[in-house]
């Protein structure tokens, strides 16, 4: 891999687990200039009966939720993709397949889940920020419920699940 100007960061995250001694993980980043996303694996299957649900905003009618079993982190690009799901009150919801890249602070939507059971691909995702004055900030938000360590992606998707359901996990502002 050519990396065009030297930029190498290494977090040592430590976490214990039972079952033995603490884990260290390395990150190498490069110039954004050589980044490329990976081919975009399908949209996986999901279970709104498994949803790991978090607050996205106190004034929001909507519950927001993600199926730990479409969480995926990608070693070769960076992102942390997963299928997010809104739900009112009603029981209507809206379903995403989505990317976060934690090194520029961006989200993706690749597909939208239709109500005849359906994903529809967007047709040109583009990468937007997270900070963006949106309708919604549930990618934010879940950047911040533990997606992301900083400008980091977790470290791994048991990790990131633990801190889904971990309510208190950096949920203020």
């Amino acid at each position: 891999m050519k990396f065009k100007w030297a930029f190498l960061a290494t977090f040592f995250l430590m976490a214990l687990n039972a079952s033995g001694p603490a884990q260290a993980q390395v990150y190498v980043l490069e110039d954004p200039a050589d980044w490329k996303e990976i081919e975009t694996p399908p949209p996986p299957a999901f279970d709104v009966k498994k949803l790991i649900t978090f607050e996205v905003s106190p004034n929001s009618q909507l519950v927001y939720g993600v199926d730990p079993a479409t969480i995926s982190i990608s070693q070769k690009d960076g992102i942390v993709r997963y299928v997010m799901v809104a739900s009112n009150a009603s029981g209507a919801s809206n379903v995403m397949y989505e990317g976060i890249r934690c090194t520029t602070g961006e989200f993706k939507t690749y597909a939208r889940y239709s109500p005849d059971g359906k994903w529809t691909h967007v047709s040109k995702p583009e990468w937007r920020s997270l900070f963006e004055n949106m309708p919604s900030k549930h990618a934010l938000r879940f950047a911040r419920a533990g997606a992301c360590d900083s400008a980091a992606p977790a470290t791994s998707v048991d990790t990131l699940v633990r801190r889904l359901k971990n309510q208190n996990f950096r949920m203020v502002e």
